[in-house]
């Protein structure tokens, strides 16, 4: 499931602690009785970082003439976010929580089978990251809406905690990464 070091190293109790955080945080989450305005939220925050508005939003302000460049720097951070996330995925093969968990259901469809890091987390801040860096007045909105996303990731239990904080941070890698390069 996570990387092995064959000679004995930390790498292995690291992970385990993690799991056990993990698996904590998610039992807590999904014993919480919230009303069913607050699922309603969290499904409409979580597409937020969905493929749909990662490709849409991007693609609009490339339309326009004077967003050009934050068009172009965000479409670069998702692409890069997302493919990093892929391979990822392909190479950790973390089942969801909803596979390893028995008794705690995910709340929305995942989009696929593999949990670790979280696309969604990661697109959300990819696109998040180039508005604060364009409009600093934009900034705080901007990410708390990521840090959301990831949120609802984690309440949804369709991902753990680590995989939503790794897709923000290869989110953010992208995001910077794509706005130094287009500079």
């Amino acid at each position: 499931m996570f990387p092995r070091r064959r000679s004995g190293g930390t790498l292995r109790p690291l992970w385990h602690h993690l799991l056990g955080y993990d698996q904590a945080v998610l039992r807590t989450v999904a014993s919480r009785e919230l009303p069913r305005w607050f699922d309603r939220v969290m499904r409409g925050a979580t597409h937020l970082g969905g493929a749909g508005f990662a490709v849409a939003v991007p693609l609009a302000l490339l339309a326009l003439p004077g967003t050009r460049p934050l068009g172009a720097t965000m479409a670069v951070a998702v692409l890069t976010s997302h493919l990093a996330v892929q391979l990822l995925k392909r190479t950790v093969v973390r089942a969801r929580p909803s596979v390893r968990e028995p008794g705690i259901p995910a709340l929305s469809a995942p989009p696929d089978a593999y949990s670790f890091p979280s696309g969604h987390a990661a697109a959300a801040m990819a696109l998040a990251l180039p508005v604060a860096f364009v409009s600093p007045w934009l900034a705080l909105p901007a990410v708390t809406g990521a840090l959301l996303v990831g949120a609802s990731r984690v309440y949804l239990r369709v991902h753990y905690v680590t995989d939503v904080v790794v897709g923000q941070v290869l989110g953010a890698a992208a995001a910077l990464g794509a706005g130094i390069s287009l500079r």
